[in-house]
């Protein structure tokens, strides 16, 4: 993948006069050990050091800034995918059923999903087939649940089998559509469902996902729609991981950049309304402000209620769209590019690699494909690992309990042994 040139600017240019070594110098801890591997900590820290507040350098009206994606690097899991799963079990929804179906459909081919998503029977799946089973069961339940338009309880409604059915192939559909299309057309899917609520209601939405996710296990579900209701498109089961925790090191870092004089940036495929809230809540740790969000947005009414159309005149916060949120935002406005970045997917693979003035990489370590640019930074960590000049620090982390490990091994939910890479 071609990188494009970026001239260095007088921050960069300073930095790199004082030679790398400078950067592992820190003149004492930031940062408390916890589960960090020691080097990766040491190597920030030296950042910290050179970059931040004491430097020689340090212009607090030109501050170095930092980039942290969210799901899965700030955080254990992803916050856009447990939301939705707390807005299906408690049919948290603004939509109409025609609205619904809209939200559903959008910029979605005709085509039939993988073959891993054909139903029970064997037979393949699509949009057309599924849409109206969801679309059908929510009309129910729309007009039965009291949050809604109805006047029963959700304990009530959540034993027809229309419960059932709508949650499972809501969540299936978000599957079957980020496995089998290219990421422009799944990333933005999800957030659709936000259709006809505010962004208070979304905060509110986040705020009560996080608060109940940090009470349940660590866990792979299985959920299967119900056979009394199979539908058009039949009987169809998701898997998926549940327990997101928050990161305490990246709580703390957060902080120590912040206290250094850096100013802290999020950029995340998620909805801009759900990362602002778990950012920013001071219930969860981060602190940052809200208005620090470059996230996925979608189109209002006058009156602010959230549309199932991505904001016109905006690029995607995934892949490249990372890079060119950040040139057109945070670029424009500092002058330089950040200074740190870290992320764990490959869409941040380009938010790490496009910018000169980065001077450290954090990779949340997830085992990625090696023939993808963020699978080879994560051998090139491997490789550097301690040199005190290298760009990409790989930090380990074990799945069975959402938490980081002092070592660059990643131990997949299930399995007993890390490893660092694929």
């Amino acid at each position: 993948m071609q990188r494009r040139l970026v001239l260095l600017t007088p921050l960069a240019a300073a930095l790199a006069a004082t030679g790398c070594a400078s950067l592992s110098a820190a003149k004492g801890p930031v940062l408390a050990p916890g589960n960090w591997d020691a080097f990766n900590r040491s190597q920030i820290e030296g950042l910290i050091a050179g970059l931040g507040k004491g430097s020689p350098g340090y212009d607090a009206a030109k501050p170095p800034y930092v980039v942290f994606d969210w799901d899965n690097t700030s955080v254990f899991l992803d916050i856009e995918e447990a939301a939705l799963i707390y807005q299906l079990e408690n049919l948290v929804f603004g939509a109409t059923p025609a609205q619904l179906e809209v939200a559903l459909r959008r910029n979605i081919p005709k085509k039939d999903f993988l073959p891993a998503y054909n139903n029970a029977a064997g037979q393949p799946v699509n949009i057309d087939a599924v849409v109206p089973d969801i679309v059908a069961s929510y009309t129910w339940l729309y007009q039965n649940y009291k949050g809604l338009k109805g006047d029963q309880s959700l304990a009530v409604v959540a034993m027809s089998p229309h419960y059932g059915a709508f949650t499972t192939k809501v969540r299936y559909l978000y599957e079957a559509i980020g496995d089998t299309f290219d990421h422009d057309t799944a990333y933005p899917w999800v957030t659709y469902l936000f259709a006809g609520m505010t962004e208070a209601q979304v905060r509110k939405l986040t705020a009560d996902t996080v608060a109940w996710q940090l009470k349940e296990p660590v866990t792979k579900v299985k959920w299967t729609s119900p056979a009394a209701l199979p539908g058009r498109a039949g009987v169809v089961s998701v898997n998926w991981k549940n327990g997101l925790r928050l990161q305490p090191e990246m709580q703390q870092l957060y902080a120590a950049f912040r206290n250094a004089g850096f100013d802290v940036w999020v950029c995340s495929a998620s909805f801009v309304d759900v990362i602002k809230e778990i950012s920013s809540n001071p219930a969860f740790g981060y602190n940052n402000p809200p208005e620090r969000v470059l996230a996925m947005e979608l189109e209002r009414d006058a009156k602010g209620v959230i549309q199932p159309e991505f904001r016109r005149g905006y690029d995607q916060t995934q892949g490249p769209g990372k890079t060119k949120n950040i040139r057109r935002f945070l670029v424009s406005k500092y002058g330089y590019g950040p200074s740190f970045v870290a992320g764990d997917s490959e869409g941040d693979q380009n938010m790490m690699a496009d910018f000169a003035d980065t001077k450290k990489v954090l990779i949340v370590n997830r085992l990625r494909d090696p023939k993808t640019d963020i699978g080879k930074f994560s051998a090139l960590a491997v490789q550097n690992y301690g040199k005190v000049d290298t760009r990409y620090l790989l930090q380990g982390r074990d799945d069975n309990t959402g938490s980081w490990v002092s070592s660059q091994l990643h131990t997949p939910l299930g399995a007993t042994q890390g490893k660092a890479l694929k």
